[in-house]
């Protein structure tokens, strides 16, 4: 059981002195967002009442207030004997690490989530258009519909890799095709290879199955090293499945080349393991298309799409390809949660890939723009930090002077600015000399949102805790 002490969450929750009133509610929403980054890990022990209200100069009974809010909203549960514990809210709308209602202002730059583009409603009207033609009909299509499973099998096949319908699961987003092909492909106690650092809700989602973790170490500035360590990691420990972001991976950017892939396709082979290939950003190249998908180098692994970052996250369609005997399987295993896609959703998911050149050379053109802004912004305010421009994807991976990421976060939040520490998309306490920065926002707001984030650096920069040499301390207690 993981405790965290009144002293280190005093420090990640800071001080409350800005925040609108009442006391105890401001507390709550700190220690809410904590949670919610992965700060403070669920299931940790919250410290004693009066010990954080020691730490925190407060009243025992603000404290004891705060509590109860968390508790009442979700983000708590108390064990009666042992304390209480960091969890997260039930119900469809809440994850392990998903935007929340931005409506005070404050700036999200935690999440790589851009907003809907003008073919959505377009592509709405033509589906309310099209619909008539299925209400006679159950509307259950556990697959997802003919029509839009072969579009997706359309634009495989156009990639380089010969897709079939019965390829293709229509799945509620990407997430959902990852957690559906975890489920499918592993069982509790084996082994996933994953990168490090990767997409924080499938390490959840793995994690939730029981699996062991081997994560790879993936370094921006020597991308080889990691297909040495992928390697030698597939022969010795066999793992029955690796989680892999070849394309504009999230969040380092890098972009494996077709030696790479047939390099790693022949470890897959010759390790017996499955590969579940997160392809959200593949179409989001910024400078040169990438090569074929992974998955056309070596047979039998699933290669999971989305519309969410080249579309909208709102229309929640994703997709799994694999052959059609295991994509048999992935359906079994997702109508145990999802009995079938709403079809108002998939018949604008079709009319979105009917046009989707023109868009997606829109869409390419405005992140380019902003991927420009962002990092002009970065080098312009803050010079000391590592600030790579990827060669496509939605997101910066930038390097701190310094561990300091998490205090970086804390700092960030009271100058209305949310940010993903860099710890979040690791599997341990490593990571916190990054940063994860999306450009997905319009130009104006990310030069204010720099200007918010270098003074939120400068603030970091003096409280991040240090053991004397700049370094984070060994023994400081890390949640």
């Amino acid at each position: 059981m993981e405790t965290t002490s009144a002293r280190r969450l005093a420090e990640l929750v800071g001080d409350l002195g800005a925040d609108r009133p009442p006391r105890y509610a401001a507390l709550a929403t700190r220690v809410r967002l904590l949670v919610a980054d992965g700060r403070v890990p669920l299931g940790t022990r919250l410290p004693a009442e009066r010990d954080l209200a020691a730490a925190l100069a407060l009243s025992r009974a603000t404290v004891t207030a705060a509590y109860a809010r968390l508790r009442e909203d979700g983000w708590a549960t108390a064990r009666q004997g042992a304390g209480t514990f960091a969890a997260l809210p039930a119900g469809p709308d809440r994850g392990a690490w998903v935007p929340g209602p931005v409506d005070d202002g404050t700036i999200d730059l935690a999440h790589a989530a851009p907003s809907a583009p003008a073919s959505v409603p377009t592509a709405f009207a033509a589906a309310l258009t099209e619909l008539p033609r299925y209400l006679p009909q159950h509307g259950y299509h556990p697959g997802g519909l003919p029509e839009l499973r072969a579009r997706i099998a359309d634009r495989y096949s156009a990639r380089g890799l010969p897709t079939t319908p019965e390829q293709v699961l229509v799945t509620a987003g990407a997430l959902h095709g990852v957690s559906t092909a975890f489920q499918t492909v592993l069982r509790r106690g084996q082994r996933l290879l994953v990168e490090q650092p990767t997409y924080p809700n499938a390490l959840d989602a793995a994690r939730a199955l029981g699996v062991r973790l081997l994560p790879t170490a993936l370094e921006p500035e020597d991308p080889g090293a990691w297909l040495d360590t992928a390697e030698r990691t597939l022969a010795s420990a066999r793992p029955a499945a690796a989680y892999l972001m070849p394309d504009f991976q999230n969040p380092t950017g890098l972009l494996l080349d077709v030696a790479g892939r047939e390099r790693l396709a022949r470890a897959l082979r010759r390790a017996g393991t499955t590969a579940v290939i997160d392809e959200t950003f593949a179409e989001l190249w910024l400078d040169t298309p990438p090569p074929p998908p992974l998955a056309a180098f070596g047979d039998g692994h699933l290669s999971v799409g989305t519309l969410s970052k080249i579309a909208w996250g709102g229309l929640r369609i994703g997709w799994v390809r694999g052959n059609a005997d295991v994509v048999r399987r992935l359906t079994a295993v997702a109508v145990r949660s999802t009995m079938a896609g709403p079809v108002v959703e998939q018949l604008a998911a079709c009319a979105l890939m009917d046009g989707a050149a023109a868009a997606l050379d829109e869409h390419r053109r405005r992140l380019r723009e902003q991927r420009g802004v962002l990092t002009a912004e970065l080098r312009a305010h803050l010079p000391a930090w590592r600030v790579p421009a990827p060669p496509g994807g939605l997101v910066l991976w930038c390097g701190l002077p310094t561990p300091r990421s998490r205090a970086l976060v804390s700092a960030a939040e009271r100058y209305g600015l949310r940010l993903a520490a860099g710890p979040l998309f690791g599997t341990g306490h490593a990571l916190d000399d990054r940063l994860r920065l999306p450009f997905t926002q319009p130009p104006d707001v990310l030069r204010t949102a720099v200007a918010l984030l270098a003074r939120a650096d400068a603030d970091a920069e003096r409280y991040a805790v240090t053991d004397g040499s700049g370094d984070r301390s060994p023994s400081d207690p890390v949640v």
